[in-house]
Formats: C-alpha cells, sequence, structure tokens
C-alpha cells in the first residue's frame, strides 16, 4: 500500500462518518481535477489511481445520498 492509498482511506472513512454527499461529491471532482494534469505529464499510475478514486468518492456520494433520503420518507 503506497501512501496515496492510506490517505484515500483516510479521507474516504472520514466522509463516511462525515454523512453528508457533498463533501465526497467535492472529493471525486478534486480526484479528477488533480489527475487532468498528471496525464498530461504522462503520469499514469498515479492518474489512474486518482480516477479509480474519484469514482469510490461518487460512489460514497451516492450511497450517502440513498441513505438520507431514505430516512426522510419516513
Amino acid at each position: 500500500m503506497k501512501i496515496q492509498d492510506i490517505v484515500f482511506v483516510l479521507v474516504f472513512v472520514f466522509l463516511a462518518f462525515k454523512r453528508n454527499p457533498i463533501y465526497p461529491a467535492l472529493a471525486g471532482i478534486m480526484s479528477l481535477l488533480l489527475a487532468i494534469p498528471l496525464f498530461t505529464f504522462w503520469i499514469f499510475f498515479t492518474a489512474e489511481r486518482l480516477t479509480w478514486y474519484a469514482g469510490a468518492f461518487f460512489f460514497l456520494a451516492i450511497v450517502l445520498s440513498l441513505v438520507s433520503s431514505q430516512g426522510k420518507k419516513r
């Protein structure tokens, strides 16, 4: 596990406990924005990881959004 993976896991867990779907969505957008310059400099491994992290953040945002919408229906 590299340092970027450890940082991702820590941020992911923190945002999961925050339970606000806006924050993981913003983290996913930031990951994609950080990946763009890395792709242009041909640093593919880190850029690819950042796109996977963005997907995980977007998935977390969707799950948190669904959970919060289920709580409002009750």
